[in-house]
C-alpha cells in the first residue's frame, strides 16, 4: 500500500497485532517530542477567551499566518512548553455544534490538569457555561467539554504520579499487566502494578467516583 507522497510501505499481516512496547522501533528516524499542533480556528476573541481566559494557557506569540497573511497565527503554551496554535480571522464566526468525525479528522485533544484542582476545574467550566461529562478511564480520570467551535476537549488527570519522562514505559508495562490479567481495558490496578514493578511508587490521588463511559459515543 502507499502513504502520502506515494512512498511504498511494507504490507503487514492484518492478523498480527503491532507489539506494545516503550522500546524505540526500527525506523529511519525517531521524533524527539511534540513541537506544536495547529488547528483552524474561528476568530481571535473567542479563541483567546476559551484557551487563555478559561483553560489558563498563556498566549505567547501572535503573528500573521505565513501561508496566508490575511489570517492570524496564535500560539498558546499548554502548560509544559508544548504549543497549541490556531489560524484565526476576525471574519469567522464561532460555532459550538459538535464536529463530525471522519478518517483523518481530529477526534479530541487532551490536556493535563492538576488532580488537586479537579473540583475547581468543574466549577469553572460550569460557571463559564461549558457543559461537561466526567469519566473514570481506568488509568486516568477525565472531564470532556467542547470549545467554542465544537471541538471535544478532554481535561485529564492521572490517578497516580507518573513521571513525564517515563510515561511511555509505564503505559507499556500497564498494557502487559492488563493482558496478563485478561482485562478488557487498562484499570488502575494494572497501572499501580506497573509503577511498583518499575520502582516508581504508587500513591493514588483522591478523585471522585465516576462511570467509565465505555460504549458511550
Amino acid at each position: 500500500m502507499y502513504v502520502a507522497g506515494g512512498h511504498k510501505r511494507g504490507v503487514t499481516d492484518q492478523t498480527d497485532e503491532a507489539p506494545v512496547t516503550a522500546d524505540l522501533p526500527e525506523a529511519p528516524f525517531h521524533t524527539t517530542g511534540t513541537d506544536h499542533i495547529t488547528l483552524v480556528g474561528s476568530n481571535e476573541d473567542d479563541t483567546v477567551a476559551f484557551y487563555r481566559d478559561l483553560l489558563g494557557m498563556p498566549l505567547v506569540l501572535r503573528q500573521p499566518n505565513l501561508d496566508d497573511p490575511t489570517s492570524t497565527h496564535l500560539f498558546f503554551d499548554t502548560g509544559d512548553g508544548r504549543i497549541l496554535t490556531f489560524f484565526v480571522s476576525d471574519d469567522r464566526q464561532s460555532g459550538g455544534a459538535p464536529l463530525r468525525h471522519q478518517v483523518g479528522s481530529v477526534h479530541h485533544i487532551a490536556f493535563s490538569i492538576d488532580p488537586h484542582r479537579f473540583a475547581d476545574v468543574k466549577e469553572a467550566l460550569d460557571a463559564a457555561g461549558h457543559g461537561f461529562n466526567e469519566f473514570d478511564r481506568g488509568v486516568f480520570h477525565s472531564l470532556y467539554t467542547r470549545d467554542h467551535n465544537g471541538l471535544t476537549i478532554e481535561l485529564a488527570t492521572d490517578k497516580y504520579d507518573v513521571p513525564e519522562d517515563r510515561r511511555g514505559e509505564v503505559l507499556a508495562a500497564t498494557q502487559r499487566h492488563r493482558v496478563e490479567d485478561g482485562a478488557e481495558y487498562a484499570e488502575a490496578r494494572h497501572l499501580e502494578a506497573a509503577l511498583e514493578e518499575l520502582g516508581l511508587g504508587a500513591d493514588p490521588v483522591e478523585l471522585p467516583d465516576a462511570p467509565t463511559g465505555a460504549g458511550v459515543d
